[in-house]
């Protein structure tokens, strides 16, 4: 949307006074640097949004990976266990 009316200012500043003209100029090269800045901010925002998401996602994993292990364990001493009593 702001590029349009940016096409729109620039397609006036032919017709106008070179003051108009100047502050047309103005306008959009404000609005160009608003745009830009804007974009920026967002890129920024998406980025580290996206660095929280993973490392949530590589704690989740960890934990799910020493629980296994954990009840590996558990399992291997039942068994142990279980040797144990039916040797005794």
């Amino acid at each position: 949307m702001k590029m349009l009316v940016a096409v729109a200012a620039l397609a006036a500043l032919a017709a106008c006074s070179p003051k108009a003209q100047n502050e047309t100029a103005e306008a959009a090269n404000t609005m160009a640097a608003d745009t830009s800045a804007t974009m920026n901010a967002a890129t920024g925002d998406v980025s580290n949004a996206a660095d929280q998401a993973f490392g949530a996602a590589e704690a989740s994993m960890d934990n799910v990976g020493s629980r296994a292990g954990n009840a590996a364990d558990d399992i291997g001493q039942g068994v142990d266990d279980a040797g144990n009593d039916i040797e005794d």
